[in-house]
């Protein structure tokens, strides 16, 4: 569920799919060592099927209530991370005020930090294989944690897009080994609770998150403004790294694949040359260079993919699997999973302004305003599972992405009728009708894009499909620059503001709109009926990622 999930996401809901951790060490590699206690010392399991590793570390787990206290506190940095991907965009009015910021340096603010977790997701998962899942956990962690204070304490805007890179990146090291750690410490019969318990955690994230960052806006605490929002992950972070390193057992995968540090910087590359001219366009004037490297973004993606395709005949670890995109249902997936998450970044951070800015209204208001979508979200995403996909399959998905263009067709409605007198509970409908859309779709999609690969690339497949969603929202938020910010003018008096935002609103989302009607579109390549790789069953195959991502995504 953002990496949390988030990317960055609406101040009042749920973070855009945010990227479940990865467990590429349970699917991949077919050994791993653990070390630790006395108790747990000198056991190794294998992942493979029926393997007697698996049954002692089974048997020996449940003997050591470490693992609950080892639990809990890979779920309060899980915890931590969602809900740092939900406060910052109610914050987002605020900081521009008091920092000076511009809007390109807003979108930064946000992009930056989707584009970071994006980039460093699957490298992060195989460091931790590699290193040890303990160890890049507990680095993750305190680099979050420093990036976190950089943030509360930075001096200007650049300061703050800095810090906020650095926390993405940090993010990216932490929450992949969430779930490692979860499978290398808890035998299969128990993960089926451990995950109920996850997503029971993710969702009171999605809820709380947008409140807390209100609430701590609004507060002004110490007169330090927006700043607490950051502030509040440090006694968190320090708690997590002094008791994780008690007693979190260490666990790694001595045959795990190798690093692609060429792949990243690649995908890396491409990214800021397509997203920078996109986010400073408008206020440069659409210079020349910035086409330029929008075109030669291009030429960088085209390079990555025939190197990947080297890499991946010469030894079998490249970033991206592209025998994956053979796979028909799974390409359609990453296509629905990069729209739907250029969709939603620009959906959320527009929504912030259009309340905060264009309405006038308080950070607490526009907190309590989406409480409608968020428990929308969560209701649904549970019904869709549980009773609906493995009843009625495929069309639950079309069905929501249907829901969400009603749901922002009755928006744009009332935007348009009520304009700048519109109220809260005017709202709640088309918030409703958008979250039910939303929680049928990202429950469930997971299952269905994985749905036809092999078990042994389950967990690159997983990875992948979260760091494509990821981008995605990346992409979404430089976006902004153009299908909102490029309605309203330059200079604009007090009286305009109001109206203008509105307008870009109302424009903005139509975009929305015809970007979920090609997921629909897209929706009809995904297998009628999804095959759902749940937690218990995969265990028999050493499968623990698709479950987890699922999970996680309860709060996209």
């Amino acid at each position: 569920m953002n990496s949390t999930n988030s990317t960055e996401t609406t101040p009042d809901s749920p973070p855009p799919a945010a990227p479940a951790p990865t467990a590429e060490a349970a699917s991949d590699h077919p050994r791993e060592t653990w070390s630790g206690t006395p108790s747990e010392t000198s056991s190794e399991t294998s992942s493979g099927p029926g393997a007697a590793g698996v049954a002692e570390a089974a048997e020996a787990a449940p003997g050591d209530r470490r693992r609950w206290l080892a639990l809990a506190i890979v779920m309060t940095a899980a915890f931590m991370d969602l809900v740092d991907v939900t406060i910052v965009n109610i914050a987002i009015p605020s900081i521009r005020q008091d920092a000076g910021a511009s809007w390109s340096q807003i979108q930064w603010i946000t992009a930056g930090y989707a584009l970071a977790f994006a980039a460093g997701l699957v490298t992060g998962g195989r460091l931790g294989d590699i290193h040890g899942r303990k160890r890049l956990f507990l680095l993750g962690i305190g680099g979050f944690t420093l990036a976190s204070a950089l943030c509360g304490f930075a001096v200007n805007p650049e300061m703050l897009v800095a810090s906020r890179i650095l926390q993405g990146g940090m993010a990216a090291m932490m929450v992949p080994q969430v779930l490692s750690i979860v499978h290398a410490t808890f035998p299969a019969h128990e993960r089926g609770k451990v995950f109920g318990l996850f997503g029971a955690i993710v969702g009171l994230g999605a809820v709380s998150g947008p409140l807390l960052g209100a609430l701590l806006t609004e507060w002004n605490l110490f007169g330090l403004e927006w700043r607490p929002i950051f502030l509040i992950n440090l006694p968190v972070g320090i708690a997590g790294l002094l008791l994780g390193s008690r007693f979190i057992t260490e666990s790694k995968a001595p045959k795990a694949l190798k690093l692609d540090l060429v792949g990243v910087v690649l995908v890396t590359l491409g990214l800021l040359m397509l997203l920078y001219p996109l986010t400073r366009g408008r206020e440069l004037g659409w210079p020349v260079w910035g086409y330029v490297s929008m075109a030669g973004a291009l030429v960088v993606f085209g390079a990555l993919v025939a190197y990947e395709r080297r890499k991946g005949a010469r030894d079998g670890s490249p970033l991206i699997e592209l025998s994956l995109f053979r796979v028909r249902s799974f390409a359609a997936g990453v296509a629905v999973q990069t729209v739907f998450g250029i969709g939603l970044g620009v959906f959320f951070l527009v929504w912030t302004l259009y309340m905060q800015t264009g309405l006038g209204w308080s950070p607490l208001r526009a907190g309590l305003t989406g409480v409608p979508f968020s428990l929308a979200v969560s209701t649904a995403a549970g019904l869709s599972v549980q009773k609906l996909v493995p009843r009625f399959g495929r069309k639950v998905l079309q069905a929501g992405a249907l829901g969400m263009v009603l749901g922002v067709v009755l928006y744009i409605w009332e935007s348009e009728r009520y304009g700048l007198g519109i109220a809260s509970w005017q709202m709640a409908l088309p918030l409703v009708v958008m979250g039910v859309g939303m929680g049928l779709i990202v429950a469930p999609l997971t299952d269905a894009v994985l749905s036809d690969v092999p078990r042994e690339h389950a967990g690159s497949a997983s990875g992948l499909i979260n760091t494509v969603q990821q981008m995605g929202n990346a992409l979404g938020l430089g976006l902004v620059a153009v299908v909102f910010f490029g309605r309203i003018g330059d200079r604009l008096t007090a009286a305009e503001v109001g109206p203008a935002f509105v307008d870009a609103f109302e424009h903005a989302l139509i975009w929305v709109a015809l970007v979920m009607s090609v997921i629909f579109l897209l929706m009809f390549a995904l297998p009628k009926r999804p095959a759902q790789h749940v937690e218990g069953g995969a265990a028999d195959s050493g499968e623990a990622a698709p479950t987890g991502e699922r999970e996680r995504e309860l709060v996209a």
